[in-house]
């Protein structure tokens, strides 16, 4: 495959100040509608509830290990489960996530790989630096590859920029759930002001976290504490500063090279109620891909992994093509985590493949716009 010069620039000044303006209306915007809202319900809008203990789902290790890496200047944490001489399955999540969403994922995939599931810069128990300049894409991007290295896997020098991933060569695959491009949205350029935003995540007690993990029955016992597990992980103003960080640093940079593509086999999985995902979100997240397969996993929204986990892991292992535990030597290494699932069932939406085709008829390219996914993993090879 013939290879180009890819590299993450800037962008103009005048882009710049345009971004800069329109934050600084939204955030008048946003300031009165608070106001507003205050005036109506004293009582509630800024209340808090304490919570100075971790659910226990979060601390315990019936799903894996939970261990820490110090990189140069951050220190990172993961939990891990499976096998450790079997190769690497990492998974990164999205916003506003931890580790724990992966939950039914870690110990399904235990029974066949080493599973790793991070909490990101700025997110759970990992470092939270306060300035939005640790968070550029360089950094993160080098933080990314000294924690896959940390954790002994071998890897070459291809940078999937656009998905702001490692990977290690043409045989690892990689999963992306919902990318979305970032530049239309008026939250992204509200994010960019100083401290509002962490005021508005913190409203009505967490009212954000509700909203998007929607999918969570508090009625039910293990969804009410998983749906506490998320507001013990963004309970104080701090949280939300790294993850806000996120937001304010990619808007200003584009990727050059975007004639770049990749031939690591690459999953994109959506749910089919997702009002946030569109055919064109999808095309443009496939710019850099050369070898790509897309799945709609029917009566799901945001969050296909948690609303419906048997049916995605289902979707996932047939991309992977592993073979059943039962086919493999045995291994003398577990984690002590248990399988939450005893088997899967169920139908799964039909898989539509699209090819360079599509992106010519579609005829619409993502100019460079870096994206940020809900979650997405990825298969490595161990080192010998």
């Amino acid at each position: 495959m013939g290879r180009h010069d890819t590299s993450i620039t800037t962008i103009s000044t005048w882009d710049s100040l345009t971004i800069r303006f329109l934050s600084f209306l939204l955030a008048a915007w946003f300031s009165l509608r608070i106001c507003v809202k205050w005036i109506f319900n004293r009582n509630n809008y800024f209340r808090i509830q304490n919570r100075d203990n971790p659910p226990a789902c979060l601390v315990d290790t019936i799903l894996g290990q939970h261990k820490y890496v110090k990189l140069k200047k951050v220190k990172l944490h993961y939990v891990e489960a499976g096998y450790r001489d079997q190769p690497l399955m990492l998974f990164l999540h999205g916003f506003p996530d931890c580790w724990i969403s992966w939950r039914y994922q870690i110990s399904f995939f235990a029974e066949y790989f080493r599973v790793v599931t991070l909490d990101l810069k700025g997110f759970g128990d990992s470092d939270k630096p306060i300035w939005r300049s640790e968070y550029c894409l360089e950094i993160l991007l080098e933080e990314l590859k000294q924690f896959i290295l940390a954790l002994g896997v071998k890897l070459i020098s291809r940078i999937l920029l656009n998905l702001q991933i490692i990977a290690t060569n043409s045989s690892s695959k990689l999963l992306i759930i919902l990318a979305i491009t970032l530049t239309s949205s008026n939250w992204i350029k509200f994010a960019q002001c100083p401290g509002l935003p962490e005021i508005e995540t913190m409203r009505e007690d967490l009212r954000i976290i509700k909203d998007y993990h929607n999918y969570l029955n508090e009625k039910d016992v293990q969804d009410k504490e998983t749906l506490e597990a998320y507001k013990y992980t963004f309970s104080r103003k701090e949280d939300w500063s790294g993850p806000l960080n996120y937001f304010r640093i990619l808007p200003f940079h584009r990727i050059q090279g975007s004639d770049i593509q990749s031939e690591v086999p690459t999953l994109l999985v959506t749910g089919n109620k997702d009002h946030y995902i569109n055919l064109e979100n999808i095309v443009k997240s496939t710019d850099y891909c050369k070898k790509f397969f897309v799945k709609i996993i029917d009566n799901t929204s945001h969050y296909p992994h948690e609303e419906d986990p048997e049916n995605f892991n289902k979707v996932l292992i047939k991309f992977l093509k592993v073979k059943a535990p039962s086919q493999r030597n045995k291994l003398s290494e577990r984690s002590p985590s248990k399988r939450l699932m005893d088997k899967m069932f169920g139908a799964v939406s039909s898989t539509v493949k699209y090819g360079n085709s599509v992106l010519d008829s579609v005829n619409k390219k993502a100019n460079g716009v870096v994206s940020i996914p809900s979650g997405f993993g990825l298969h490595l090879h161990s080192s010998d």
